[in-house]
């Protein structure tokens, strides 16, 4: 390892994408800038080392966690000793998200004066609020996604940047609704995008009343076309195995393309996380389901400390989506839901008007943002220990 490698740390496709922008972003400032840690295909594509596959971090749910816990555990003792028990210490370290597992490894790092980013606020707003004071433990700095985490950090006197959201400055971009159907093969009739999670355990607990969803809309509307969308190759062979049970339904799976079957859709259906982002910035009318273990479900929501899960309801600070958790989630009642986006014109047009709205407070330029953001802890980090290495 070299003394001009930045550590990052992802645990999913979301972090892979703020990872590789963030990189894009660092490397026009210092071209010669290497990067390792645990990332996905979009920041390895950039030269990125991953030292496992991301898929390992890719874990939902506090009893769900536990079954992984010693590997989680080894994994994390392992990076420590390779970061702070050698002559040469990384640059800085930025840990995106999955504050788990790297809130305790920013800590060790921080111990061992090495700059540390955390890179989108954990919800300490939201729940687990006692958790606030690791993360002034751990980071430096955090980078904040939404707009109203920063005022919450600065009465904590933790240093927190808003950077907006990257897919903010992309999202549409230039595929049109008609253009994305042509690529999909679909015709000019109602597109239903079925989008149930990029891990593991949340296609296990979601498609399949999502596919009986869509098959009870399906055949209400005959019209309706479905599209299946599959985060990467293994939820395409999960959902390819789920879809053996619904051979009456008339639906098209696609790996790897969310966003082209978002611009192609008419409504969607959605496992809450990043995707609802996606499908904001895309104007969807949309559905929202998760569920997690009935004891973590339990746990999560003793903690809760806010009236809405999904990143479309927390940033307009009101109901705009329809949240169905946990025993919510019910084929018959999604399906109620999504009719009534797919036929109310003025009801879906309620969501796209206040999408518009959230869409222009998150679009800041995130990446070159955030890159700043790293810059100028490294300096003020590396004045701070006498260290003459700056970017």
């Amino acid at each position: 390892m070299s003394d001009n490698t930045i550590v990052i740390v992802a645990g999913e496709a979301s972090g892979d994408i703020l990872g590789a922008g963030l990189m894009r972003a660092l490397l026009k400032q210092r071209p010669d800038l290497k990067f390792e840690g645990i990332g996905g295909p979009q920041m390895i594509a950039l030269g990125f080392t991953s030292l496992v596959p991301m898929e390992r971090l890719s874990v939902m749910g506090l009893v769900e966690v536990l079954g992984r816990l010693p590997e989680l555990l080894l994994l994390r003792r392992r990076l420590i000793k390779r970061y702070t028990q050698t002559q040469t210490h990384p640059m800085a370290m930025v840990g995106i998200d999955a504050p788990d597992f790297n809130l305790v490894l920013e800590t060790q790092l921080k111990l061992n004066n090495i700059p540390t980013v955390h890179y989108v606020s954990p919800s300490v707003w939201a729940w687990r609020e006692d958790r606030v004071f690791t993360v002034a433990k751990a980071c430096h700095r955090v980078l904040a996604l939404l707009p109203f985490e920063v005022p919450y950090y600065e009465r904590h006197q933790i240093p927190a940047t808003f950077v907006g959201h990257p897919l903010a400055d992309v999202i549409p971009g230039p595929l049109t609704l008609q253009q994305a159907r042509h690529q999909l093969q679909l015709k000019d009739q109602p597109v239903l995008a079925l989008l149930p999670g990029s891990r593991a355990m949340e296609v296990q607990k979601l498609a399949p009343d999502f596919l009986a969803a869509a098959a009870i809309l399906q055949s209400q509307m005959p019209h309706l076309q479905l599209v299946l969308a599959a985060a990467n190759v293994q939820r395409h062979q999960q959902l390819l195995t789920l879809l053996q049970s619904y051979p009456q339904l008339k639906i098209a799976l696609v790996l790897e393309q969310s966003h082209r079957v978002l611009a192609a859709a008419d409504a969607a259906l959605v496992a809450s996380g990043t995707a609802t982002l996606e499908a904001l910035l895309f104007e969807k009318p949309m559905v929202v389901c998760y569920r997690l273990s009935p004891i973590s479900y339990a746990l999560f929501k003793r903690k809760l400390k806010v009236p809405f899960v999904s990143l479309p309801n927390l940033l307009a600070g009101q109901k705009v989506v329809e949240e169905l958790l946990q025993h919510q989630v019910q084929p018959q009642r999604i399906a109620n839901h999504l009719q009534t986006l797919l036929i109310d014109q003025a009801a879906a047009q309620n969501q796209r008007s206040q999408f518009q709205d959230i869409h222009q407070q998150l679009a800041c330029g995130a990446d070159v943002t955030a890159a700043k953001a790293v810059i100028e802890v490294i300096n003020q980090c590396n004045k701070e220990f006498g260290s003459g290495c700056k970017l």
